[in-house]
């Protein structure tokens, strides 16, 4: 057993798996959207705008492979192998250290993830995520066009310890792969062992909520554990409304793939000096817009 384990792994096999899961994922789901949308005909909910904005989510993800074509993909697969050459041990790609990896980068994705919530920099794109009002697989590539930025240097620390390139990037992108599934209402919740180790579409359609009580939760890509080690853990109870504290109120895509960057870039202006520029750009998400609206009324009362 621990032999099999421990047998290499071929570097091309790798990429092999990750186009194969790609691909099929993708099929698999545009299969579950096929559904949903047929289940919310029946439900007398599938309407105009629910198809206007799927299709923006899928314009958006036009978008993201477009700029990861162009840019990104280079920028990710130079910045690994260089970085390898810096490693502090040469950890040899093999099942075990795969599963190691796999667990690894699902942490790494829990302080990524939270904080694109926390830093109105990283939010202005991770924002786009979020800003459907609808919760179906369509939502699952929905994606900002930065959103390839942040992961590349939080999953650097992995690279460095000698974990191969292509063993890391494969464990991101099956992380996100698992989450693709999570984008769903057909499933309610499941056994509770599997819903206290993993993450599930109850625990995703928390996370997707701007429900006071929902804001900020439920960070975890394939394990919630983590959610609930570090204290951002919330049981679905109460019905989700989805989409942004501040709804954009459009299915437009150009509309949906830029207005985090207009809101930030509205907050940067309104900022005094650079270092109150870059307190804004730091800042949780609307921070600052909170202080100027604070600030409007006290010099401005109410009558």
């Amino acid at each position: 057993m621990l032999e099999n384990l421990l047998q290499p792994l071929a570097e091309m096999d790798i990429w092999a798996w990750e186009a194969f899961l790609s691909d099929w994922v993708f099929v698999i789901s545009m299969a579950v959207l096929v559904f949903e949308l047929m289940r919310y005909a029946l439900m007398k909910k599938l309407g105009w705008l629910m198809l206007g904005d799927t299709v923006a989510s899928f314009v958006t993800q036009a978008l993201f492979i477009g700029i990861t074509v162009l840019f990104l993909g280079t920028f990710y697969i130079v910045t690994y192998y260089t970085v390898s050459e810096f490693a502090l041990f040469e950890i040899e790609a093999t099942w075990l250290s795969l599963a190691v990896c796999i667990v690894l980068a699902d942490l790494t994705y829990y302080w990524e993830h939270r904080f694109t919530h926390r830093v109105a920099a990283a939010w202005a794109t991770h924002s786009v995520h979020h800003s459907s009002t609808f919760f179906n697989i369509s939502v699952a590539y929905r994606f900002g066009p930065m959103d390839g930025i942040w992961p590349v240097f939080f999953h650097i620390p992995l690279i460095l310890v000698g974990f191969d390139p292509a063993v890391v990037l494969f464990s991101e992108i099956l992380v996100q792969l698992y989450q693709t599934f999570l984008h769903t209402e057909a499933v309610r919740k499941l056994p509770k062992p599997i819903e206290a180790i993993f993450n599930t579409p109850s625990h995703h359609r928390v996370h997707h909520g701007s429900n006071p009580e929902y804001l900020d939760r439920n960070y975890g890509g394939v394990l919630i554990v983590w959610d609930r080690m570090f204290g951002t853990f919330a049981e679905e109870k109460a019905k989700v409304d989805y989409g942004l504290v501040a709804p954009i109120a459009s299915v437009n895509p150009v509309v949906v793939t830029f207005h985090g960057f207009y809101r930030l870039g509205k907050e940067v202006w309104a900022a005094d000096g650079i270092a109150g520029k870059l307190r804004v750009l730091a800042a949780p998400p609307g921070e600052n817009r909170m202080k100027t609206d604070a600030k409007a009324a006290a010099l401005h009362p109410a009558e």
